[in-house]
């Protein structure tokens, strides 16, 4: 990895690009480099808004504002290919000396996250383009569109909200786009994001190039973290094959086995994935696990025969609710509306609302949170009426135990993010 004041090892990209941010050319290198500062993104992000340090002011005109000139133009670039602009808050947990949580946030998203980002893209893109042209097998990085059965779902969903997702045609991401603007800035902006994630396809590594429909791209191949990534590093070696620079080069043995070692990084990702969110939901878990008999604020982004799944504000912390813990009356479950409806008052709790709930249990070992609703249902006789005259949906006096979360093909959503 680089490091501040020292010459390290790297196999650069060069790359050219006009003024409406499309590439012109670019050109890969191995090189020695030497890192001149080691830069917060909040660091970055403060010089260019006029409050530099004296680490960051001896690089604003040489290095930071050229740099944020370059991704200006690549912007303008993005915003042409229009590819799948979701936005969905990330938890951070930070830790006490002991291990112990300290506090969660939720760090705000700067201009200098997305121009790495948006650099990283193009380098991909351009490792994509160079193997592709020297016809030498790769790994891409591909992620095909939704499938039909998610997509349904994802209409039925916003249909309960209102909103619609046309039918016929080619799918593209600002399909989506135009879905999340018209809830940007409400309170279900954070919801539909979350089930718009949801209902896309897990993209996955492959030696066959299907494209990538989140980024909207041709080809994709993931090529700057050879030192966390497996993929990243097949990708080295084989531009330095390919490129004729020198030894490390990927081998013939190696390009045999592409496709099982795609079907193992991809399963080992998956893996990872899974393991990162159970450790946060053991770690908040035992944060909250102090906090039993607290009221806390929440979204319901969930709906099931058994219960209510909720998101608290602030921490992201996910848990449930029984149906006993809803209300005193019996529910009825209108799985068309993403709601429960009380079966004498048509009160009514729906997938997105905000609610107040009491913790009453916490299980760090699980990970599992349960809370009682404090909050009253809403009125609304639209989901009055469709619930009552649909009993079957639900069976009066459930009483269930945490039910298994479900994606919107289901009634609820879940969490995660990977390019």
């Amino acid at each position: 990895s680089l490091r501040e004041g020292e010459d390290r090892p790297a196999l650069a990209v060069k790359m050219w690009f006009n003024a409406d941010g499309r590439k012109a050319r670019h050109s890969f290198h191995r090189v020695i480099m030497r890192s001149h500062a080691k830069l917060a993104y909040q660091q970055a992000q403060a010089a260019i808004d006029g409050s530099a340090d004296e680490k960051t002011a001896p690089l604003l005109e040489s290095v930071l504002k050229p740099l944020w000139d370059a991704y200006h133009c690549l912007k303008r670039g993005r915003d042409a290919r229009e590819p799948l602009d979701l936005d969905l808050p990330e938890r951070r947990i930070i830790l006490k000396a002991d291990g112990t949580v300290d506090r969660v946030i939720v760090p705000e998203r700067l201009d200098a996250h997305r121009l790495i980002e948006e650099f990283m893209i193009q380098a991909n893109v351009a490792a994509a383009e160079t193997l592709e042209h020297k016809r030498q097998p790769l790994i891409y990085r591909v992620h095909d569109q939704p499938s039909l059965d998610k997509l349904e779902s994802l209409r039925e969903f916003l249909k309960s909200l209102n909103l619609s997702l046309s039918r016929g045609g080619n799918l593209r991401p600002s399909m989506f786009n135009g879905i999340l603007a018209s809830v940007a800035g409400s309170d279900r902006e954070e919801l539909v994001n979350q089930v718009v994630l949801r209902s896309q396809s897990q993209a996955v590594y492959s030696p066959d190039n299907l494209g990538h429909f989140g980024l909207n791209l041709m080809r994709y191949a993931h090529f700057t973290s050879p030192i966390r990534r497996y993929a990243d590093l097949i990708v080295h070696r084989a531009l330095v094959a390919a490129l004729g620079l020198g030894e490390g080069g990927l081998e013939r043995e190696q390009e045999g086995m592409l496709e099982e070692i795609a079907a193992d990084i991809s399963m080992t990702e998956r893996r990872a994935m899974q393991a990162e969110r159970e450790t946060i939901d053991r770690l908040i878990a035992m944060h909250l696990s102090e906090q039993i008999g607290e009221r806390f604020s929440g979204r319901i982004n969930g709906v099931s025969r058994a219960g209510l799944f909720v998101t608290l504000a602030g921490t992201g912390a996910d848990g449930f609710i029984p149906i006993s813990m809803v209300s005193d009356e019996y529910q009825i479950f209108d799985e068309a509306n993403y709601a429960l409806v009380g079966d004498e008052t048509g009160l009514t709790y729906q997938m997105g609302q905000t609610v107040e709930v009491r913790l009453v249990e916490a299980a760090p070992v699980a990970g599992a949170l349960r809370f009682e609703m404090i909050s009253p249902g809403k009125p609304s006789k639209g989901l009055q009426r469709s619930a009552r005259t649909n009993k079957p949906a639900g069976r009066r006096g459930l009483r269930g135990g945490p039910a298994r979360r479900h994606g919107p093909q289901g009634r609820g959503t879940g969490k995660g993010r990977r390019k």
